[in-house]
């Protein structure tokens, strides 16, 4: 099932960026008036384009990361949920790396403006990434309490 998650995220990431890219007429799209777009945008940093420019760096960053939740996956074998949210950060992170490696910049397109603010610009790797750090918590609160 791990092993599903991450390859599932993975290709659902790449294919909706290849998708995305490959078409000029998908890159800017109004999907929602005033609340959801799809703008396409080749973004050299991380969040809120910090650190841009550093790709090599973040590249560095991203495959150590993956491999450190590989290493942690592999060897401790953690319940279910922590499992779970691992298996999506990894799919997450690699399809950035991915980018990263091959491009050098992340694509990003998904748009959206939350009571007037135009939130940054990201893909379906970032949202599995903030997913999968939202379940570690989850679980870490859960064991904290297990234990108490």
């Amino acid at each position: 099932m791990i092993a599903a998650i991450i390859v599932f995220v993975l290709a659902a990431d790449l294919l909706s960026k290849y998708i995305i890219a490959g078409d000029p007429a998908l890159q800017n799209i109004t999907v929602i008036p005033g609340f959801f777009h799809i703008t396409y945008a080749e973004n050299t940093g991380m969040a809120w384009s910090l650190m841009s420019g550093q790709t090599a760096f973040l590249a560095l960053i991203s495959a150590a990361a993956v491999g450190g939740m590989l290493w942690y996956l592999l060897t401790k074998h953690p319940d279910k949920l922590t499992s779970a949210a691992l298996a999506l950060m990894i799919g997450g992170a690699a399809g950035n790396l991915f980018d990263r490696l091959l491009l050098g910049y992340v694509r990003d397109f998904l748009d959206f403006y939350i009571f007037g603010y135009d939130f940054p610009i990201f893909n379906i790797a970032d949202s599995a990434l903030c997913i999968g750090v939202f379940l570690l918590l989850i679980s870490a609160l859960l064991e904290e309490k297990d234990e108490k």
